[in-house]
Parts: C-alpha cells; structure tokens; sequence
C-alpha cells in the first residue's frame, strides 16, 4: 500500500503548515493569555481565504474535499501548531450534520462557513449525559412542519459563546424514539449562553433554552449524529498525532543540550529507551488514525470500530507522551512560559472530548466481538 500524500494533499500540507507557522504558535497563547485564536477575527479570515475551512467540507457542500484524509491531514497540522480556532465546532461539528441532511436547503449558510462569515457549534451534551451522544432531556415541541420551540440545558458545548447558529439535539415531544437535530440562531430570545475558556484554551459554553424557536434539520437524527460524533473524534485523534509529534522532538531536542554528571542526558541508554518507546507508540496511534480516516465513511459498525480504536490510543498514548515528556524536561516542562506545558495540557483533555480512552476501548471490544 502506498501511504504517501496525493499531489494535491502534499500541496494542501505544505500550504497549511506554512500559513500556521506564521499564524499560529504555543507563544500566542501565552503571551495572549488564552484570547489568542479562539476569537480572533483576523486569523479566521485569513483561514477562510487561503480554503482551509472550504478544505473540511465535501465538494457538495460547496467545499474543496471534506473526506477522512483530507480532515486528518489539516488536524494533524492544527495539532501541531497549537491552533485553538472553531475549526472542530464550525467546519466539522456544526457543519457536517447539515450538509449530510440536505446540502441543498443549507447552501447558503454553508457557503457562509466555508467563507469565514458563519461560526457555528454542535450541542448534544447535557450535564446527564456523559458520553452518550444519543441522549437528549431537552423537548422540542412543534410549531408547524419546519419550526419548532426548544426547551432544555446544554452543558460544554464548544464554540458556543462565539457562535453564530446552533446545532441542537432534542427529544421529540410526539414521541418517535428518535433524536432530532434544530438550527437554532445564536441570538435567538429564550436563549441563554454562558461562555468560557477550558483548561487547554478552548473556547465553550453551557446553553440553557426556554422555548426558544428553531428551524428542523432532521426529526430523525441519530445516525447524523453518530457520523458527525465519528468524525470529530478522528479529528481529535490526528490532532493528537500533531501534538504528540511536537512534544517529541521538543523533547529529543531537550535531552542533547541538557548536561548531567558532565555529559547530556540523551547519551543515557535509559533515556533513549524512553524515547524510542514514544515514538513507537505515536506511531502505532498514526497508523490507526490514518485507518480510521480511511474508513469515515464506511459502514456504520466498520466505522465505529476503527473511529474507536484511533481514539482509544490517541487518548492513552497521549497520556502516556504528555507524562513521560514532562518527566524528561524536568520542572520547566510545568511552566507556562514553555510551549510543551500548553501542548501537554490540550494533548490530555482531547481524551475527554467525545468518548475517553475507556470509553472508545469498551466500544472497540463491542463491536469486535
């Protein structure tokens, strides 16, 4: 099997590593004390206009690609650099439950998106939750045949404060034992948004709505939602490949200047050991990301089953990478003034994002059975 990139995903690569290297960096977000690219206006249309965010959305979306390797190529790099844009809430989270519904009625709010003009974020998780993504305590109650009123709370919805529209998950009040997806706007009366910054600089916020009018994307939602869920975790996952890459050769590079007992301690075979162990296992968790890429959009069990598995070992190995990193910086690893703090603190919280490493490992042995 040839696993080199396309000519035009080696151009795509190069483009996009380039434009985030001058964008983007782990000293943004320390000199800008979190507010960095989460909310910067300037840098999301900059993103816009070079095609990055048309780059995550399928050609009948009005986008340039949008398939599994095209998304764990541009994440792999936003991990690398250390990117905190919605580019998970709006391009993939938010979009990917419209265009897979209906790319004809949602057009023109996705050329939005695409073009920068429309941020938008997924909301499906509720304080009772956890990682059920098919829950949902929040009613909605028709209207008429396309409108509906929302009643319900959000909890850790990302992107929500900077939102524009909303994705929203609610139980039909008739009752057909299925999920239902609403648009709802972003300003809409009833509704209420409280928005923060997470740990790892993330913009996101709790929702509450009280009869709150939203327009019906689908009455039966949860097969969008489990493929919108699958993707959001491959991209989690490559993101993770990026960080882990990152903290890695900063660390390599760390051991051969930093001197004990009157040589460097990357001459200590013990250090090596360590090394070689990360970098055997970063590139297992690879490996299984660029499967699970492969298979996006495969069958629904066949998906689910490589999905997890990539998650799986992006949230273990990344625990695993962010600990012995620290571990073989010393103190100074712990200091916000050093890039690898913030790359281990983001690289740790993408295993709480869409099902952990537990979670997607009881998954796997589901449906492997």
């Amino acid at each position: 099997m040839d696993f080199n990139l396309s000519e035009e995903r080696s151009l795509l690569s190069a483009t996009t590593d380039r434009f985030l290297q001058s964008a983007a960096s782990a000293q943004k977000i320390i000199k800008g004390g979190g507010e960095n690219l989460a909310n910067d206006a300037g840098f999301w249309q900059e993103a816009s206009e070079l095609g990055l965010i048309e780059a995550l959305l399928p050609v009948d979306a009005g986008g340039l690609g949008g398939d599994g390797l095209d998304l764990a190529l541009i994440f792999e790099l936003l991990g690398k650099h250390l990117v905190n844009a919605p580019f998970l809430s709006t391009a993939i989270l938010g979009a990917m439950p419209l265009w897979l519904q209906d790319t004809q009625k949602f057009a023109a709010l996705l050329s939005d998106v695409g073009a920068g003009k429309v941020k938008l974020a997924l909301a499906i998780s509720e304080a009772d939750s956890r990682y059920d993504i098919q829950f949902a305590a929040t009613e909605a109650k028709p209207v008429d045949t396309e409108n509906y009123q929302l009643s319900g709370h959000k909890a850790v919805v990302l992107g929500a404060g900077d939102a524009d529209q909303l994705v929203v998950s609610a139980k039909m009040a008739e009752g057909n034992g299925d999920i239902g997806l609403f648009l709802v706007d972003g300003k809409a009366q009833g509704l209420k948004i409280r928005s923060y910054q997470t740990i790892d600089a993330q913009l996101a916020g709790d929702i509450w709505l009280e009869d709150v009018p939203a327009v019906c994307i689908s009455e039966k939602g949860s097969d969008i939602i489990s493929q919108t869920a699958a993707a959001g975790a491959l991209c989690l996952s490559a993101e993770a490949v990026g960080l882990m890459d990152v903290m890695k050769d900063a660390t390599i590079e760390y051991v051969k200047t930093r001197k004990q007992f009157g040589r460097s301690i990357g001459s200590f075979q013990v250090i090596q050991h360590r090394l070689v162990d990360l970098l055997m296992e970063i590139e297992q968790t690879r490996s299984a990301t660029m499967l699970a890429a492969a298979h996006l959009f495969s069958k629904p069990d066949m998906r689910d089953k490589h999905i997890s598995a990539a998650k799986n070992l992006a949230g273990r190995i990344g625990k695993l990478v962010a600990e012995e990193t620290i571990q073989l910086h010393g103190g100074i690893a712990m200091c916000w003034e050093t890039d690898i703090a913030h790359y281990a603190k983001r690289l740790t919280m993408i295993d709480h994002y869409l099902g952990d490493s537990d979670y997607h490992l009881k998954q796997m042995m589901r449906l492997s059975a």
